[in-house]
Formats: C-alpha cells, structure tokens, sequence
C-alpha cells in the first residue's frame, strides 16, 4: 500500500525532495495547456470552454468527458509518496486509522469539507485517498454530470490527481481501481494522462495476473462504464474470471460478471459454460441479492438468453417480490421486462404491484406506468387497483405523455374489458389529446387505441373518417406491419361498430377491400376440450347431432362456436335448414382463455363479439367454462344446457 503526504503540498517520488525544475517537467505532463496539445478526438467533438480562474480550466465534450487542466504546481503545492508504512516517519506526519479516516469520511456532506478534511491530513494510504475520491464522486455527479466544475480547481483534488498519476505503479490494487472509478464517474477526459497512467497500469496487472475476483470486476465496471461493450480488455477479465474460485464470489462480484458478459455476448462471445456454473451459483445467493443486484441479475438474464435457467429466473422472481417497494423505476422496468421475457406469472408479484402502484403513480415515470400497464395487458391480468390508478394518473398527467406512452396507458382497459370509475374523465381526457396531438401519433398506434375504446363502448366517431380515408389507409399499408389479417380485422371491426351502434354516423365508410371475411381470434381461440364436452351434451339433449352447427361462419366476420336454429314455434329445425328460420341461437363457448386471468371478466375481444352478435338478431347464450368444469357426466351436462337455452321448457321436462 502506498502512503500519500500532503505536508505543504510538496512533491517527492522518495523521501528526497525533487527540484523545482523537476516538478515543473512533471506537472507540465499532466496537463493539456490550450493550444499545446488536444484529445484524439478533438476534431469530432463540439465543445465549449468553461474558463475559471487563472490556475486551472476544463472542457466539457459531447462525450460529457472534462479535460483536468493544471498550471504546473509551484513548490508549495506538491505531495509526497511513502512506498509503505514503515518509511513513514510518524513524529513529523499527522497519520489516521484507515477505519477512523472513514467513518470520519462517511459523516461527510458536501465535497469541500471533504477536501478541508483530507487537508488536515499529512499522511493517508492510497486506499484512503481513493475513498476519498469516490465519495466526491458520489456527492458531485448527478445525471447531468458535474454540478461544481470548480471542484477540479481545488488544489487538494488537483494534488491528489497529480499524485495518482505520477506514482500509479505503486498504488494498492484497491487504491488504483477505486480512484480509476471515481474518476471515470467525475468525467475526467480518458485520453488524459492522468486517466492514460491509471488505465495502463491496469492492463499491466491485469496482464500479471495480480487482480483477484474482487478487483477484476471493479476493472470490468469502470471499463463499462467508460469504453463500453466494444473494450478488448473485457474479454481478458472473462478469462481470468473463469479461473477462479466462482463459489466464493459475493453478490457484487456476481452481478458484475454478469454484466460483462451480457456485452461480451453481444459481440460474438460465447460463455455458456461460465454462465451454466454463475447461474448455479447464483441460484444458491438469491436471497442475499439487494433490489439492484435482482434488477440488474434478470436483465443479464434476458440479454443472454437465458431461458433454460428456469430455477433461477423463479427463485429470483419470488425474490423480486419483496423488493417492489424499493426498486427505482429503471429496475422495476427490467424486473417487469424479464417477467414478461421468461412467461413468468406470480399472483404474489401482482399483489405486490397493487400496493405499490396505487401509491406511486403521482411519482412514477410514465414509461414505468406504461411497462407495468403492458405486464397486465400482456399476462391478462385485470387488476383493479392498478387499472384505478392509472386511469387517475392519465388523467392528470396525459399532456405530459408521448403519443405511444397515451397507448400503453389506454389500451389495457380495452383489451381486459374494464371501465375504472373515472371512465367519463377518462376517455374525456382521452379525446381532448387525441384532437391535439392527433397528427403526432403513428397509423397503427392510433389504430390501436382507437380500436381499444371501441371494445369497451367508448366511440371514436369523430375520428372515424380519418381512420377509414384513403390517405390514412395507404399510411397503414406503407409502415410495418402493413394491412396484415390482423390490422384489417381491426379496420372491420370498427366499421361494424360504427354500422352497428352507432346508426348516426354519416362519415366515410371502409371500403370492401379492407375488410376481412372472418375475425381471426388468437386470444381467444375455440377451447376444443371445452367444445367437445358441450357437443356431447347437446347431443344427449337434442338426440341428434343434425340439430346443431359448430365453428359457423356467418356472413358478418364472426365465427359462432355452436349454433341451433328454431322454428316460429319454438322447435328445433336441422342445422342445414335455410327456409323457415325465425331465431338463431349463439352458444359461445367460453374457455379460459377468454377471460381476463383469474377472473370471470370476459376479454375485451369476446365481449364485443357476444355484442355484435346480438345486435345482429342471434340469442346469445354464454356457456363459461366455469359453470360447466364441475359437471362430471354427460347427463350433468345436458341437464345444464337445457336450463341455458330452453329455459321455458327445462321445467316441463322434469
């Protein structure tokens, strides 16, 4: 460990004092004097001097890189480095305990008391002055950078830097990864040779084979953070990281390791073999994870393609449970990301959501909102309370919110059929952006949510003609995914909306062209099982099976699941019949996959199909799987259905 003096600010490389011609050559290295020399990539940035005072200036580049810019330190402004402790001559050195110059550290507010601390100090290790640095660090950037550039004109960050530089060699592993870290995280310019001295010393130990686990992932970090995934030194640090010891590593080393190779994947690398033995050991760490480790854990999870880490991905997802709370909104999004990735659904997760939401929606960011909004809607799950709260937070908020976040927010309460109690504010506030910002929202975006409302009886008609005009039409066909099936059911089924409920619109109508001949239902698709028993049923109700039709195409886009035909007098006329038809019956058969999750809510999709229906002149009558999974026999069953579709009768049968 080295041992750094600030006794008068005075520079020696030993015990002996150098000139001041030497120390004069030596500042002059560390500096980039304007118009002596210039960063590489000098030529390819924009940037905007920020002149201080005399002795020190800095640059903020497009990279949000400062360039540390020192005058040469007179003599008096110099430090001085003791190779170990036992060279330090105590009587003429104020020397702290490491674990007092820290706690001492911790209690620390602001930059400049720590800097007039560190100047009561004439000694303190490499590892101490470090610290020091990464708590500056933490207290002086926030997301948009440096908040006090004069920070970097203070003479005892200036000689602490200078030191760092000139003595790199013989800095503590600790010492010079920590202060490499703080200075990456305080945008110092990396072509800088301060920046130039610590990195290649770096790469020498990481050469040697001098850095342990703990120290190769802070080395990963800090090249993360300021070379990114392209860095060649990354995939050196996967392999010295192969050779160790995985089983004793701690969360923190973990969590990195998988950070470095989620980008060392990207480009080509492929480490499964290592990742099979982290994920292993991960499994047996789960619970040790803090909030972050979880968050950034699934992300590596998702990125690396992890799907047959089933165990894991679970045992972290219970994990996740307890965090909800305490996630930023970045972690919650990748926690949210990795659920939906892997097909996780956790009623305990959505539980945990449902206290959360209600009470952060006013504090959460709107792409947050959205990616919890998209959890629901995807894994079908019609959760009240958080249905209730977004609706209050689009009410709110929606002029703040990009045309795709109004969507993300919309379009969940159309697709699990749910009107909140402010549906009336709601969709008012709906229609008021739509009327602004109606020319910023992409073709398929607001065919999507105008599509939405429709499911749920909210009528877009002032937007209708704009949907069904020939010029919107061509805008749909020209971006992906085109007039595929699915968008053109959309187009068809607003036009039957529009035909159907509401007889006074006068606007344009949807040319033959874009409409499909049948509705396709991936949703909700026919549940055969289900299917097959109420057909069984039926045939011991009606003796014959000439008497009913199943998967009946009709001449209005949908498919009827089962359909009986009367006569004028009630009878039961052949399924083929055409003459003499005077009602049509429309048994839907509604499996599981029709409904909202866990709940007996029918989708958006089905229930407007069961309403078209009916407005079309069929008798709809709803066959759910839950009235009918407890029937065990077929005598059960018909019995059942007689009830359902002839209930005038079902009393004189008995």
């Amino acid at each position: 460990m080295a041992l750094i003096s600030r006794k008068s600010f005075q520079l020696y490389s030993s015990s002996t004092p150098v000139s001041r011609s030497a120390l004069m050559t030596l500042s002059r290295r560390l500096n980039f004097i304007s118009g002596q020399r210039k960063p590489l990539n000098c030529s390819s940035m924009a940037t905007r001097m920020m002149c201080v005072k005399d002795k020190s200036q800095y640059t903020f580049c497009r990279k949000k890189h400062v360039q540390l810019q020192m005058q040469s330190l007179s003599v008096n402004e110099a430090v001085h480095l003791y190779g170990d402790t036992k060279n330090c001559t105590k009587s003429n050195n104020v020397w702290m305990d490491e674990q007092l110059f820290f706690k001492r550290l911790n209690s620390l507010c602001t930059s400049k008391e720590i800097l007039y601390f560190l100047s009561s100090l004439e000694v303190m290790s490499d590892t101490m002055a470090s610290g020091a640095l990464q708590k500056i660090s933490e207290l002086e950037v926030d997301d948009n950078g440096l908040k006090n550039p004069a920070l970097l004109e203070n003479e005892v960050f200036r000689a602490l830097c200078f030191q760092f530089e000139f003595e790199s060699s013989k800095l503590s592993n600790t010492g010079l990864l920590n202060a490499l870290q703080a200075l990456i995280k305080l945008r110092i310019d990396p072509q800088s040779t301060l920046m130039t001295s610590l990195l290649s010393e770096s790469e020498e130990r990481l050469g040697s084979g001098q850095l342990t686990a703990e120290h190769l992932c802070a080395l990963g970090e800090s090249l993360l953070e300021l070379e990114g995934p392209s860095c060649a030194m990354l995939e050196q640090i996967v392999n010295h990281m192969q050779e160790r010891d995985i089983k004793s590593w701690s969360p923190r080393e973990i969590v990195m390791v998988y950070k470095i190779l989620e980008v060392t994947v990207r480009e080509g690398k492929q480490w499964q073999s290592l990742l099979n033995r982290l994920n292993g050991v991960t499994l047996r760490a789960v619970s040790l994870l803090s909030p972050n480790f979880v968050s950034v854990i699934l992300k590596s999870l998702v990125a690396l393609h992890q799907t047959r880490a089933v165990l894991l991905v679970t045992a972290l997802c219970k994990h996740s449970v307890q965090h909800v709370p305490y996630f930023t909104d970045h972690e919650l999004v990748n926690v949210l990301e990795a659920l939906l990735y892997f097909g996780q659904k956790m009623q305990i997760f959505t539980e945990a959501l449902e206290r959360h939401v209600p009470k952060s929606i006013h504090t959460m960011q709107p792409q947050t909102v959205s990616k919890v909004m998209q959890y629901c809607c995807e894994k079908m799950i019609l959760s009240k309370p958080i249905f209730d709260a977004v609706a209050e937070g689009f009410i709110s908020s929606a002029d703040r919110l990009t045309t795709d976040q109004i969507a993300a927010y919309v379009i969940p309460f159309g697709t699990l059929n749910y009107l909140p109690p402010s549906a009336s504010l709601l969709f008012g506030k709906l229609e008021t952006v739509l009327h602004t910002h109606l020319r910023q929202f992409q073709p398929h975006t607001l065919l999507n949510l105008l599509h939405s409302c429709v499911l749920i009886q909210r009528y877009p008609i002032n937007f209708l003609p704009k949907i069904f005009s020939p010029y919107f039409l061509q805008k749909l066909q020209a971006q992906p995914p085109g007039l595929n099936r699915v968008v053109m059911s959309q187009l068809t089924q607003l036009f039957l909306t529009a035909t159907l409920e509401c007889p006074f619109y006068e606007g344009p109508k949807l040319l033959s062209k874009y409409q499909v001949k049948a509705f396709p239902t991936p949703q909700s698709s026919l549940d055969v099982h289900l299917l097959k028993r109420v057909k069984t049923g039926l045939l011991d109700l009606l003796k014959k099976r000439i008497y009913f039709a199943s998967e009946v195409s009709t001449p209005y886009f949908y498919v009827v699941d089962i359909e009986i035909k009367l006569d004028e007098e009630g009878f039961v006329l052949p399924a083929a019949q055409l003459e003499e038809v005077h009602r049509r019956i429309a048994l839907c058969v509604d499996g599981q996959n029709r409904f909202c999750a866990h709940s007996h809510n029918l989708l958006g999709e089905e229930a407007i199909k069961q309403r078209h229906l009916q407005l079309l002149g069929y008798e709809v009558v709803q066959i759910p799987f839950f009235e009918i999974e407890s029937l065990r026999n077929t005598r059960k069953i018909a019995d059942y259905l007689h009830k359902k579709i002839f209930p005038c009768t079902y009393g004189l049968s008995n």
